[in-house]
């Protein structure tokens, strides 16, 4: 029997260098609070959640693992599996891998493809959108969601029309690359084209035989991967070995531009895939002087710019700006033209030649059970501000080359220290000395906070012998 519902493909794996220094590999942009008090990737699963839509299946690292459960947790959605990829090797084997993971479902289920990292405001809008697709789907046609463009983008693919189809929908003649300005304001004026999304609508038969016709190389690895694949707490990972033998293709490449019987469903409630700054501005609905402000952020005479400060001890004024973009981060700061907000990529690699951690990784360090972050460090000692979500509870681990003094400033910490387990209220300190095994736990309902003074010679996380983990990390 047919089922009637949508099963949602979450890819959540870029990194999103174009937004640094809030979009970090650490921490990319599908993560972050953009534009509303949701993070991308919260907003997304939303979007395509509710009536007539299956618990989504999310396709990440295993970097991001926590982060997308943590994020979920905290918007009350149940994700149907998160597949954990070993390696980036684009889009199409994750999609791959998804397909066969839900061909369980029966190879007329209907699978719904989205990047976790766009905007659409008007989420209702879009699944009308999905819904309006469904009857070209199940005719055995691959569906993908056409962008009304509002104006001439060079940043983006386009898809060009033909006739309308007896599903209702329009029949794709051609994907266009990335065109130049003059191409893109031809296309636009035109009225025959559409920015492509990267959004796909298909049954699971229907994109395993586009793979058997246009990328049949890429079928036995993946598949192999994926009834390899090994339970890992909440997660299913894939199997590495079979996973390296495939070629990193992104879906248009290896499927979509050699595919037959494509269809295209036009959008035109609003959508950005929020690309680089100059997008985060224009999709932040700027104040009557063009400005965009957010954290403690102030413009005197000013147009056209966003000022961001993403640091709470921080002030940042901008003073007779014009068209600029200036992000400001605890560790970082970027000030820009927004007309060359596509040169922050070119930022990221320039720092990553010389070796800067500020172009990869955030000061706040994210893991299963919370975050932290160094406040000091020098040869001597570190101080850390730690924080444990409630039911967080960090490994069992000792340290060969510094003891560690721990104040717990909010909440109550359950602290280990080899056979004894004792709590420690706020406003009172703990002694871990060197070589001692040791663990601390959040059981209450509400954040701990505690200030971590490490002594020592050497302060590096990989200073951790861990005995036992409830996250089964290594």
């Amino acid at each position: 029997m047919t089922s009637d519902l949508v099963y949602p493909v979450l890819l959540c794996g870029g990194s999103g260098t174009r937004l640094w220094p809030l979009s970090r590999k650490s921490y990319p942009k599908q993560f972050a609070s953009l534009v509303g008090d949701q993070s991308l990737f919260q907003s997304s699963a939303q979007r395509l959640s509710g009536e007539g839509f299956a618990a989504p299946v999310v396709i990440t690292n295993s970097d991001y693992r926590f982060i997308v459960t943590e994020q979920l947790v905290q918007v009350g959605i149940s994700p149907d599996a998160i597949l954990i990829e070993p390696e980036a090797r684009n889009t199409a084997p994750a999609i791959l891998a998804a397909a066969l993971h839900l061909q369980s479902k029966g190879d007329d289920a209907l699978v719904l493809v989205a990047p976790s990292d766009h905007v659409i405001p008007d989420a209702q809008a879009f699944r009308d959108a999905v819904t309006s697709g469904i009857d070209a789907a199940r005719a055995g046609h691959i569906v993908t969601f056409g962008i009304a463009p509002t104006r001439p983008e060079t940043g983006y693919g386009y898809l060009e029309l033909a006739g309308v189809l007896p599903s209702g929908a329009t029949r794709l003649q051609r994907f266009v690359e990335k065109p130049d300005a003059a191409k893109a304001a031809e296309m636009v004026l035109g009225g025959t084209h559409l920015w492509n999304a990267g959004i796909f609508l298909f049954s699971v038969g229907t994109i395993l035989k586009a793979f058997e016709a246009t990328s049949p190389q890429m079928i036995a690895p993946v598949a192999a991967s994926v009834q390899s694949a090994e339970k890992d707490l909440d997660f299913l990972r894939l199997d590495p070995v079979s996973w390296a033998d495939c070629p990193a293709e992104s879906i248009d490449y290896a499927v979509m531009e050699k595919a037959e019987d494509l269809a295209v469903i036009p959008f035109s409630a609003g959508w950005s895939d929020l690309g680089d700054w100059d997008s985060v501005w224009r999709e932040s609905e700027p104040d009557p002087a063009g400005n965009v402000l957010v954290g403690d952020s102030h413009a005197l005479d000013c147009e056209g710019s966003i000022l961001r400060s993403e640091d709470p001890d921080q002030v940042l004024v901008g003073l007779g700006l014009k068209d600029i973009i200036a992000v400001s981060m605890p560790d970082a700061v970027l000030v820009a033209d927004r007309s060359n907000a596509q040169g922050v990529k070119q930022i990221v690699e320039a720092l990553k030649a010389k070796e800067a951690k500020q172009a990869e990784t955030l000061p706040r360090d994210y893991r299963p059970w919370g975050w932290f972050e160094s406040l000091a460090l020098s040869q001597k000692f570190q101080v850390k501000r730690i924080v444990v979500n409630p039911g967080g509870i960090l490994s069992l681990q000792s340290h060969e080359y510094r003891s560690e003094h721990w104040i717990v400033v909010e909440g109550i910490a359950t602290v280990t220290i080899d056979e004894e387990v004792r709590d420690v209220p706020e406003n009172a300190s703990v002694y871990i000395p060197q070589g001692s095994v040791h663990r601390m736990e959040n059981r209450q309902d509400i954040p701990m906070v505690l200030i971590e003074v490490q002594t020592g010679s050497y302060f590096g996380e990989d200073d951790i012998t861990r005995y036992e983990d409830v996250y089964a990390r290594n």
